[in-house]
């Protein structure tokens, strides 16, 4: 794909929506990052069920440490792997009192050492909270970028550094939450609804219908 077209792309998810921002309810950074690791094979609606309800109980790291493992897998249980997240999330919260005293480190090496935190929720942090250019590559992303032709890889890292090399970078801070929603609700898996999709002309997929 042209540079003029990846460019195209981006300004017209730019126009259609100017401040894109994660699905995932929060109101500080802990709890985003509670809710992004809890959102590991699990949809941001059923986190957001869950999260509700644990952040009226528990919504700092100082509550949830107190509440444990044992105590905070009632309020995720409906969330798959929800006993392995429970004890990722107590213990990331007691490292984060421990070590930084309770706040969030703006830091990948720092971030990816925490119980539950690997490479893409950290990537969805650091751009989220701190406004860096990253971008976490999940099953949507992967599936638009390939499907399009914008960053075709065979794996997430792949896709992850083609991304970040071809994105123009007046566009990189929000081009990880506009390829995500973009993947969710109108490139989608089964039934990509191409008739309607903002970038049909310029998606270089095969198989696409017209829009």
């Amino acid at each position: 794909m042209t540079p003029k077209k990846v460019r195209a792309i981006f300004e017209r998810f730019a126009q259609a929506n100017p401040a894109p921002t994660t699905e995932l309810e929060y109101r500080t950074p802990y709890q985003l990052l509670v809710a992004v690791i809890l959102s590991a094979q699990a949809t941001d609606k059923s986190v957001n069920l869950a999260t509700r309800e644990l952040f009226k109980a528990a919504g700092t790291p100082q509550k949830i440490a107190r509440l444990g493992e044992q105590g905070l897998m009632p309020y995720i249980s409906r969330i798959g792997l929800y006993k392995t997240k429970a004890r990722n999330v107590a213990a990331m919260s007691s490292i984060l009192l421990e070590q930084y005293g309770g706040q969030v480190p703006n830091d990948r090496a720092a971030l990816e050492a925490l119980p539950g935190v690997g490479r893409k929720t950290a990537n969805v942090v650091l751009n989220t909270i701190f406004g860096a250019p990253t971008i976490a590559v999940d099953t949507h992303v992967f599936r638009l970028a390939n499907r399009s032709r914008l960053a075709p890889g065979k794996d997430v890292r792949a896709v992850e550094d083609k991304l970040l090399k071809v994105i123009p970078v007046d566009y990189l801070q929000n081009a990880h939450h506009w390829l995500i929603l973009h993947g969710r609700y109108v490139c989608k898996a089964m039934k990509p609804d191409c008739p309607h999709c903002l970038i049909n002309d310029l998606c270089e997929w095969p198989e696409k219908t017209a829009g």
